[in-house]
Parts: structure tokens; C-alpha cells; sequence
């Protein structure tokens, strides 16, 4: 049950990729489907047994590789962590395979597609099921490699491809990070087995080691050295600005990269490590200002973007940003609860804003709709619910799980999680703001798009609604059942030793007795969000325009991201244009070849065409070579022999 639990979606996608010519489309929709649906099936015994049964399982299947005191095995661990993401990641990615059935109806290459799917579900399954740090970087590198396929599936799409190679490359900065966290746990730790190294982490809580020259704590640089890899993964400040081009893949695709897989496996990696990461205090700072930023940063620019793919993308960004700033204040339960509630209602936002695509003839710009409320009601209301989630508004999934991580960064009582505080709080009033500004201007007032488009606003088959309305559900109840065991009075029996929090880091145990106000704050400023957008984009919609001209310089700077792209093109991307034509023109052109092989084939045509001279085809000329030839040899005969 485990095993298959893990390996039934690369199975689907064996299937699919290779036999998708002779099985059909719907041949591979059945496989893909059937096998990551009975996977999603097999994560509910394996939840029950693990986490309710308390019976955390080990797996090994093979030595994979043995060098020396490097020994990792592929074994598949199950404990609570795992038995939560597996559940998470499986549903998730169930519906939104079901619900690719409808979106993708019309492509060419459904077969392909679905095997995409499947693989990048298999590989993330990897990643959280690994028993070692070595296995876990597979999975970690599989969801990469699969998410490039995704994202770059429309490959006749120049933009598509750019965007899947910005993915890409983005992330391999990460991974090399990660990869020396790797080299620098086996180094002081002598093993990457997970339970070996946490069970020698108190004893060398205060080694240090030689970098550069100078002594540093050790566990603090491999702490920061993996954060590196959360932080590509995860699209966070600095890394971050791969995710909004990735939207550029098929709307199935930003619902499951970014909704509750790919770009939660650095909350998931670092939430693993927190029995390294408790001895860092420097680590954790480091990780809630980060975090604090993120969040802060997504949101103001999510307030301004136009494609509504791309707000919901910055909203994502935003919510990572969540996370990892209640991870910086050792509420790891709290960061976790929030990936579990968020992969509900923000899949539900991704796919519901396909069903609107779907209805508006693939427009994705909402400056070109308005008014289609009617016309899909069913869809107008399931994105109210993932906006509802989404805003923390009582009592939706959003509401236990972002308060509970705004009451632990209060709680926390340092000052980097009081200023993690009021930054999640200035996120929660935009986040509502610009949640409602997409509802509004995509559902509601007068429509803006052309009369052949609103003739054709329809309702999304059941297909694709099915899968919507089962999200709604996590949306509404997730954070109500879970509260009491992911961060409740029942959290350490829920917990078990899957997550280690060191006695003083009491972060969520101060949050149950934060005052009144730090409760009650996120919901007051998520209704004034909100009523704000009511005000700018129904009461008075001339309003955004005349402080977007008032304001041009801000407002300018948001819309272009910060300018975080333009800051990298001058940064990286134009010097190693130069630094390659350089090495193209005068390294590889002038140099080698100039000298190598050009530069022989050069000589060689010169002295031919030299030597042809002498071929003039006038017998005289050959006459007069010979007797000049006859009388070199007898003079130098002549010499030679006096």
C-alpha cells in the first residue's frame, strides 16, 4: 500500500508517455487518472495509519548508493509530515487531472500532457517521502525537470519557452545552494540519513567550521545553505521571479506547480530540517525576514497586475511568504497547516480562473471583462469561496491558518517576528484588496469584453466543475477540522517527533493567549481591504485611474514588479551576453579557430593559390622553370664537389 501509494502516478505516466500514440487520449486520461485517483485513495489508510494509529513506517527498497561512510538508501519514510503532504498532494493533483479532462479537450497532444502530470506528481511524492537528504534532492530536481516540461508545453509559444527556461535556470541557482547544504550536512554529520543526523544535531550544536578564512557556526551555513534551495523552489524575494512567467504553462499546470506542490517543497524541506534549523537562530531570523518581505512585496504587486492568472500567482507568492515567516518563528505546525488549507482554496482560485478563461474564449485580461456572473453562476460562487479562504475571512479554511501564523509571529515576542507581525498584517489588508478587485472587475459591473465574446460565456462542464466544487469543500471545512490537531491542544500527539521545536521557541503556545486585538486585527483589515476595493472598482471607478496618474512613479514601480526583472537583465543577463560574444568573437572565433582550424585551412588555400602561379599551362614557362631547376643543381653540385 505504500509503495503503490507512491510509484501508481509513474506507472500512469510511463503509460501515457510512451503508449499514448496506441492507448488514445481517453486511454491516457482513464490511466493517468485511475492510478494517481487510487494513490489519492491509498493516502487516507496511510494517513489513518501513520498519524492516527501512531504508527510512523520506514521503508528501505534498495542501497541506492555506498561510498565509503556515504551510505544512502531509497527507502520511503511515512511519519506525520509525510502522511499530511501526501494526502495534500495527491488529492490536489487528482482534481486537477480530472478537471484537465474538460481544459484540454481541445489540444493535440493530451497524451503527452497527462504524462507530464504524472511525473511531476511522482516526483513530488519523492521528495516527500525521503528517508536522506540525497533522495530528497531527486525529488527536488524531478519536480524541477517536470515543472520545465509543464511550463514550456506549448513549446510553438517563444514566450512559453522563454518562461519554462526562466523556471529553469532560476531554480538551478537555488539547487546549487541546496547541493553544498548537502555536501556541508554529510561533512559535519558524516551520514545524510535524516534520523542519523538529527540524532547527532544537539551534540554538534556548537561546532563550528573554517569558511573563507574565518570560523562560523556550522549548522548556521548549512541552515542557510538549504534555505538557498527554499527559496528558488518556494519563489521567495530574490528568487521569486521565475513564478508569474510560469503562468505561461496551461491554467491545469499554475493550479498544480503552484497551488500546493512544487512551490511548497521548500516550506516542506525546511519544516523536515527543523531539528537543524532549531540550533540556528541566525538561520531562523534570516528566515522570517525573508518570508516577512515576501509577503509584503507579492502582495503590493498583485494589487496592480491585469492578467488574472498573474494575480492569483502573486497571491501564491505571498502565501509562501506565510509560511516561511512562521517557520522563522519555530511555528512550523502553524507554516504547515497553512500549506495544507492554502492547496485547497488556492487550487480552487487557479482552476476556477481556467473555468473563467474557458468561459471568456482564453481571455486572461479582466480589464476585458465584467458582468459574467450570470451567465456562470456555479463558477462565480466557488471563486467567491477561494476568495473568502484566501482573505481569512471567518470561518473559511484561510481564516484558522493565517491568523495562527500571524498570532505566532506575535507571539514570538523577538523583534524580527513582531516585524514579521505587521508586515502579515499590512499583507492581509492587500491580499483582501486586490482578491476582491479580481472578483470585481472579472464577475461584476458592466461588460467590457467585445459582443462575440459575451455571446459565447458559458458554464464549465462537470468535468471541470466537479473537481472545483470537491476544493470548495477543503476550502470551507480544511481549517475548522484541522485546527485542533495541527496547532491545537492535540498538536504534539498530532506531531509526534516529525517536527522538533526546542523548549523557549514557544511561539504557537504564546499565540492561544494573544490579546483580544492581535485576533482580531487580520479580519478587521482583510474587511477593510475589502470594502476598499468595493470603493475603488464599483463606488468609484474613476478612482484607480486618477491616483495611478497622481501617483505615476509608484504605481509605475509596482506594475513593472519592483523592477526586479530589468535589475537582473543589467545585473546578469546583458554581462553574460558580453562575456559570450567575447568568448564567441575573439575567444572561440579569433583565437582557436583563428589559429586552429581556420587558420590552417586559410594557410593552406594561401599557398595554393600561390603555387598555382607557377601552373600557367605555357610550355615556355615550364621550359624556363626546368633550365632555372638544371642550373641550381649544377651550381650547388658544383660547390659541393670543389
Amino acid at each position: 500500500m505504500y509503495v503503490a501509494a507512491v510509484f501508481l502516478p509513474l506507472i500512469g505516466a510511463i503509460v501515457a508517455g510512451l503508449f499514448g500514440r496506441w492507448i488514445g487520449d481517453r486511454g491516457a486520461q482513464v490511466v493517468t487518472c485511475g492510478l494517481v485517483g487510487l494513490s489519492a485513495i491509498l493516502s487516507i489508510p496511510i494517513f489513518l495509519a501513520v498519524v492516527i494509529g501512531g504508527q510512523p513506517q520506514s521503508i528501505e527498497l534498495f542501497t541506492w548508493m555506498q561510498s565509503g561512510s556515504l551510505d544512502a538508501s531509497w527507502a520511503l519514510k511515512f511519519d506525520t509530515l509525510t502522511a499530511v503532504m501526501l494526502i495534500v498532494v495527491t488529492w490536489v493533483s487528482f482534481m486537477v487531472h480530472v478537471y484537465s479532462i474538460g481544459y484540454m479537450h481541445h489540444d493535440h497532444s493530451i497524451p503527452r500532457f497527462q504524462s507530464y502530470l504524472s511525473l511531476f506528481t511522482f516526483f513530488m511524492l519523492m521528495l516527500v517521502t525521503a528517508d536522506n537528504l540525497i533522495q530528497l534532492f531527486f525529488g527536488w530536481e524531478g519536480v524541477g525537470l517536470a515543472s520545465y516540461l509543464l511550463i514550456g508545453f506549448w513549446y510553438e509559444k517563444p514566450s512559453a519557452n522563454a518562461a519554462a527556461i526562466k523556471a529553469f535556470i532560476v531554480n538551478r541557482v537555488g539547487d546549487f545552494g541546496f547541493a553544498l547544504g548537502i555536501f556541508g550536512a554529510f561533512f559535519l554529520f558524516d551520514s545524510v540519513v535524516f534520523d542519523a543526523i538529527f540524532a547527532a544535531a544537539p551534540d554538534k550544536a556548537a561546532e563550528t567550521v573554517v569558511f573563507f578564512g574565518t570560523e562560523w557556526h556550522a549548522i548556521t551555513i548549512i541552515c542557510l545553505l538549504l534555505f538557498v534551495g527554499a527559496m528558488g523552489k518556494s519563489a521567495q524575494l530574490g528568487l521569486h521571479t521565475w513564478l508569474p512567467d510560469a503562468m505561461e504553462g496551461p491554467t491545469p499546470v499554475s493550479a498544480l506547480i503552484h497551488a500546493a506542490t512544487m512551490v511548497t517543497a521548500g516550506v516542506f524541506m525546511v519544516a523536515r530540517m527543523s531539528p537543524l534549523f532549531e540550533y540556528s537562530d541566525t538561520a531562523l531570523t534570516v528566515v522570517t525576514l525573508v518570508g516577512a518581505f515576501t509577503a509584503i512585496f507579492a502582495a503590493t504587486v498583485g494589487c496592480v497586475q491585469n492578467d488574472i492568472k498573474r494575480i492569483i500567482a502573486y497571491s501564491t507568492c505571498s502565501q509562501l511568504g506565510y509560511m516561511f515567516f512562521a517557520i522563522g518563528v519555530s511555528a512550523y505546525q502553524a507554516a504547515i497547516f497553512h500549506l495544507m488549507t492554502h492547496a485547497f482554496f488556492k487550487a480552487l482560485l487557479f482552476l476556477g480562473a481556467g473555468s473563467v478563461i474557458h468561459a471568456m474564449s482564453d481571455e486572461q485580461d479582466i480589464r476585458r471583462m465584467g458582468g459574467i456572473w450570470r451567465h456562470i453562476k456555479l463558477t462565480w460562487a466557488l471563486m467567491w469561496i477561494g476568495s473568502l479562504a484566501l482573505a481569512g475571512i471567518p470561518f473559511f479554511a484561510g481564516y484558522f491558518s493565517k491568523d495562527m501564523i500571524l498570532e505566532a509571529a506575535w507571539g514570538a515576542h523577538t523583534p524580527v517576528g513582531t516585524l514579521a507581525f505587521w508586515l502579515g498584517i499590512g499583507a492581509a489588508f492587500l491580499t483582501a484588496f486586490y482578491s476582491w478587485r479580481l472578483l470585481i472587475l472579472t464577475f461584476h459591473g458592466q461588460p467590457r469584453a467585445d459582443e462575440h465574446v459575451m455571446a459565447h460565456v458559458h458554464e464549465s462542464p462537470p468535468v471541470m466543475t466537479v473537481p472545483l466544487i470537491v476544493l470548495a469543500i477543503g476550502a470551507i471545512f480544511a481549517g475548522f477540522v484541522g485546527y485542533e490537531s495541527f496547532v491545537g491542544h492535540g498538536m504534539q500527539e498530532f506531531w509526534g517527533n516529525s517536527i522538533l521545536v526546542l523548549k523557549g521557541h514557544d511561539a504557537i503556545e504564546n499565540a492561544h493567549h494573544a490579546p483580544f486585538w492581535v485576533k482580531t486585527l487580520p479580519v478587521f483589515v482583510a474587511l477593510a481591504g475589502i470594502a476598499m476595493a468595493y470603493l475603488f472598482y464599483m463606488f468609484a471607478p474613476a478612482l484607480p485611474k486618477m491616483l495611478a496618474a497622481r501617483f505615476q512613479g509608484a504605481y509605475q514601480f509596482l506594475l513593472n514588479k519592483w523592477y526586479f526583472d530589468e535589475l537582473y537583465d543589467f545585473l546578469f543577463v546583458k554581462p553574460a551576453f558580453v562575456l559570450g560574444q567575447g568568448f564567441w568573437k575573439t575567444g572561440d572565433g579569433a583565437l582557436i579557430d583563428g589559429l586552429g582550424p581556420d587558420g590552417v585551412a586559410a594557410a593552406s588555400r594561401d599557398i595554393a593559390r600561390r603555387m598555382s602561379w607557377l601552373q600557367s599551362g605555357y610550355v615556355y614557362h615550364y621550359a624556363f622553370a626546368m633550365i632555372i631547376g638544371v642550373a641550381a643543381f649544377v651550381t650547388w653540385y658544383m660547390f659541393n664537389m670543389g
